[in-house]
């Protein structure tokens, strides 16, 4: 099939090709009703039951194929967008919007210096070797420390009378930042720099390789991104709709129950749900049945709650989707 003469009309939608984040965007599809077969080697995919194409692409390159907009709609780490924004900030005709934070792939760019070393503070990297993938965002970081250094040296030799004071100084020597697109981890080892600036997850990789992090350049997670000046808005708040309810019914079960009825206020102040719980009249005097929405995390503790003040009959039921407003 030639692909590109059947790409008219339809919304772009990039998604990972691979990495940390493709396997739950993947899955975020499915229960989205998005339908699609990628063939092998393809990195575009017909979507079967609506007007989108998925193109697979790396996470890294999705915002400036948004900004760009060469595709409307895409799914990539909040990391990646802000390194993009330090490199290319958006103008009136290019740039990315946040749409929805899809909650997954959470992780942090951490400044990181040898377990044993000296070091202590990322302050102390100015002016020396620093690694990363990140060059933007670390660039914007360490200009920051560099500006906060020379406004306290010079606040410092202000102090003086003498000018010619021998703690003057010509300024703070800049941080000398090189790129690296993989295994940024071994660059201290190596001895190709004395910090490096990584995304962390669980930590391990940093203290196999004898690391420890000292400050946050920034958090991040999974986020639906657009192109700020899209066409299809109506498709993009079709799909945000449908994404959103897969999140809330990750997130949530529904625990139906019966109560008494002069119990039911007390009941309602454990499981208010996303809005209000639902009541019916049961068949028994005095008595309703409650239905609401509880985060599955809390819910083994709400049902305790609702035991001790009399609740039966409890019920805690799985949510295949939904659509909460």
């Amino acid at each position: 099939m030639d692909l590109v003469n059947h790409l008219e009309g339809r919304l772009l939608f990039a998604v990972p090709k691979k990495g940390r984040l493709q396997q739950a965007t993947l899955d975020l599809l499915s229960g989205s009703d998005i339908q699609f077969r990628r063939e092998t080697r393809l990195d575009i995919a017909l979507v079967k039951n609506l007007d989108i194409a998925l193109v697979f692409l790396p996470a890294a390159d999705i915002p400036t194929f948004v900004g760009e907009g060469s595709v409307d709609l895409g799914i990539t780490g909040r990391d990646q967008v802000a390194e993009h924004e330090a490199t290319s900030p958006s103008t009136d005709h290019s740039g990315v919007e946040e749409v929805l934070d899809l909650g997954f792939g959470k992780c942090s760019l951490k400044v990181q210096v040898p377990e044993k070393g000296a070091i202590t503070s990322a302050k102390e990297l100015i002016g020396k070797n620093v690694v990363t993938s990140f060059t933007g965002l670390t660039k914007q970081y360490f200009a920051r420390l560099e500006k906060e250094a020379q406004e306290e040296k010079e606040g410092l030799e202000n102090g003086y009378t003498n000018v010619d004071h021998p703690s003057r100084t010509e300024g703070v020597e800049k941080t000398k930042i090189k790129f690296v697109g993989g295994s940024v981890e071994a660059a201290c080892a190596l001895g190709v720099a004395h910090g490096i600036v990584d995304l962390v997850e669980s930590g391990e990789t940093m203290k196999a390789a004898g690391l420890k992090d000292i400050d946050t350049v920034i958090t991040s997670t999974a986020i639906l991104i657009k192109n700020k000046n899209s066409k299809k808005q109506e498709m993009i708040d079709l799909i945000a709709s449908r994404i959103r309810g897969v999140i809330t019914a990750q997130k949530y079960v529904l625990c139906q129950y019966n109560i008494a009825r002069d119990s039911l206020e007390l009941a309602k102040t454990i499981t208010p749900g996303k809005r209000a719980p639902t009541i019916t009249a049961l068949d028994m005097q005095d008595w309703v049945a409650v239905s609401s929405m509880v985060e599955k995390k809390h819910v083994a503790n709400k049902m305790d709650e609702l035991t001790k003040i009399g609740a039966t009959d409890i019920l805690v039921l799985d949510i295949a989707n939904s659509r909460t407003g």
